[in-house]
């Protein structure tokens, strides 16, 4: 599958929809995303992983790229995040430094 994924701003937060799967070849876009949110000031970075099959260690590195990129005190929330997913975020320990929901 295809890796897609679509970003809206409402106020101070950025919601990023991913599909597919983020792995190194896909994971340069994402950091792209992420940097023209944190562009528009954003305080709260909330991802819909809910149709994300997979995420290599590459996704897992962007997610530490926009933890290190927002403001000191912004959110990272993890939605709707597949168990195997959120198996690879846990393995990281990186599940200690954003929500999981």
């Amino acid at each position: 599958m295809s890796f897609k994924m679509k970003m809206s701003v409402e106020g101070d937060t950025a919601t990023i929809r991913l599909a597919g799967e983020l792995d190194g070849s896909s994971a340069p876009d994402l950091n792209d995303l992420v940097s023209q949110a944190v562009g528009r000031q954003v305080g709260k970075l909330v991802l819909l992983l809910d149709e994300l099959t997979y995420m290599s260690s590459a996704g897992v590195r962007c997610l530490i790229f926009a933890h290190q990129k927002l403001p000191r005190g912004s959110e990272i929330t993890l939605v709707g995040t597949k168990p195997e997913v959120a198996e690879t975020i846990r393995l990281t320990g990186f599940d200690r430094s954003i929500v999981m929901q």
